[in-house]
């Protein structure tokens, strides 16, 4: 499966770069990316990881449409921002995902725990339910996205190496990285926008 690690890796170090960008086309590598990762997944006995790259083809498809029926070109900077513009989590919704991730981290710990082989079920779960908040709040542009993907990338690095996935535990380290300036980045988009408006 090395060969699927390392195609998957360089097609994640491009999703990576066109979510930065906040660019369209990060949904389609986004729908390569877990298609390719699901039989690496499967291998190595990631059984949430296996689960959630279904997900990720399915979020992909749904981010996709939401970015393609609000597409505009509005943006300050003459960049492609579609609309919704990017913009900050309302308040009120970090009650919902906050419980909503708890409810996944059980439920899919307990599914890992009883049903399956998983030698890694709490960690495997924490980033299974958090990934899926994530790629939500991408799919709705809000900013604070990265930075729950900096915890998610961080806790894969550290899963990935133990898994003897070194190709995609460097990636999600870099992921880590790049997601710090992915997120100063949109927020300085944001007020540029916010500039723009006033």
């Amino acid at each position: 499966m090395n060969y699927l690690e390392i195609i998957g890796t360089a097609i994640g170090v491009i999703y990576l770069y066109l979510e930065y960008k906040a660019s369209i086309w990060l949904w389609v590598a986004g729908v390569l990316m877990p298609a390719i990762y699901l039989p690496v997944y499967y291998e190595a006995g990631l059984y949430a990881d296996f689960g959630i790259s279904v997900y990720y083809l399915l979020a992909s498809v749904y981010g996709l449409g939401c970015w393609l029926r609000s597409r505009g070109n509005n943006s300050p900077s003459g960049e492609e921002t579609p609309v919704p513009r990017l913009r900050h989590t309302p308040a009120k919704l970090t009650v919902p995902l906050t419980a909503f991730f708890a409810l996944l981290f059980m439920a899919i710990t307990y599914l890992l725990t009883t049903y399956t082989d998983s030698t890694v079920p709490i960690a495997d779960s924490f980033t299974t339910a958090l990934s899926i908040v994530a790629m939500w709040m991408l799919a709705h542009k809000y900013a604070e996205q990265w930075l729950v993907w900096i915890a998610v990338d961080i806790t894969s690095s550290v899963l990935y190496f133990y898994k003897d996935l070194p190709f995609t535990a460097v990636l999600y380290a870099a992921y880590a990285v790049i997601a710090v300036f992915g997120y100063m980045r949109w927020m300085k988009i944001i007020r540029k926008n916010n500039e723009f408006n006033n």
